[in-house]
């Protein structure tokens, strides 16, 4: 028998004996409630093509898509976000704020989905629809807004304000379309204000902002690239942040949060946890983060060597983001990690 000093008042341990015990004195948990599940969508294909690095993830068809709303609203999980894939692009992304545009019609049927009244119940009211709402996606050369013409130096550049006027033709198209969310992801200076204003004189007063706030730019984008199947040369370090630089970050956080931002957004979650935090701390609306494509991929390929426990090192990384201040965690596990915590 190991012997003890006679008084010992802190023992700690005492509160991890069981885990019955554990449960009960946890100080961050996890809900379905939690989770908003990422949905692309590609037009002209005939059934789901997977993403080679993103294992487990699909480019959804159109009529596909319900299923996967349908999940969604079995598992309880809070909202699907939904990225679309068209065939033609052009410089401006003129098929995003097309209302036969393939995301347009994503959302419509995204939304009639989730209104489905034998998935519904109190407990379980399906999913809120929100739409990212940016160029990328649609734009033949892969940026996320329009591009200047060549300058003295023969370079272009993403022009701002010109962007902020494709953004609101897209904001308004999704609300149309029966976005619940629009989410304007681009970084471009002043776009939740313009979006606002352009929503609440079109009369979509309930139509929420998840403004990315804190997107910084992250090799850590990588798989997205695919699942998009983007034709970005280069990179957007001109608009989207500098991993370095945290108070930036923040004052990015400010600035959305003073333009009517209802929620805001860190991301990618996993190394930006410190910007996370403090955006929490000082936010009055809900705080997003996004477990981007690349934080999936390294868990997904580890684990299938064997060398992680996937459940495990899935449940301890969003818990992490949870513990940082996130109300809102948009992953892909989202239909795993529902299921483990129910």
């Amino acid at each position: 028998m190991s012997s003890a000093p006679r008084y010992t008042p802190y023992r700690p341990r005492r509160l991890r004996t069981t885990a019955r015990m554990r449960r009960l004195v946890a100080e961050t948990r996890l809900h379905p409630a939690d989770l908003v599940l990422p949905l692309f969508v590609k037009e002209g294909l005939d059934e789901p093509h997977p993403i080679s690095s993103m294992p487990g993830v699909v480019q959804h068809t159109l009529d596909t898509l319900p299923d996967a709303v349908r999940a969604a609203a079995v598992a309880g999980i809070g909202g699907v976000m939904l990225f679309g894939i068209p065939t033609e692009r052009d410089a401006t992304g003129s098929q995003a704020d097309a209302e036969d545009g393939i995301l347009n019609r994503a959302i419509t049927i995204a939304r009639d989905a989730a209104r489905s009244p034998d998935l519904r119940s109190d407990e379980r009211p399906g999913p809120v629809v929100m739409a990212d709402t940016c160029l990328d996606e649609f734009t033949d050369h892969g940026h996320c807004g329009v591009l200047t013409p060549p300058g003295p130096d023969g370079l272009t550049r993403v022009d701002n304000d010109a962007t902020l006027e494709r953004y609101t033709a897209m904001a308004l198209t999704q609300a149309d379309a029966g976005a619940e969310v629009v989410a304007p992801s681009g970084m471009m200076d002043g776009q939740v204000a313009a979006i606002r204003d352009a929503l609440d004189d079109a009369g979509h007063h309930d139509v929420s902002i998840l403004a990315y706030s804190a997107k910084y730019a992250s090799a850590f984008y990588g798989p997205f690239r695919e699942a998009v199947d983007s034709t970005l040369s280069g990179d957007r370090r001109t608009y989207q942040m500098d991993a370095a630089n945290a108070r930036e970050g923040l004052r990015e956080a400010d600035l959305d949060l003073a333009e009517g931002a209802d929620m805001v957004m860190v991301k990618p979650a996993g190394s930006s946890l410190d910007v996370l935090a403090a955006v929490a701390e000082r936010s009055d609306v809900p705080v997003a983060a996004y477990q981007v494509s690349g934080e999936y991929a390294m868990i997904e390929a580890a684990a299938a060597q064997g060398w992680i426990d996937r459940r495990g090192a899935v449940l301890e990384s969003v818990l992490g983001i949870k513990r940082a201040g996130a109300d809102i965690i948009l992953t892909y596990w989202a239909l795993d990690i529902a299921e483990w915590i129910s």
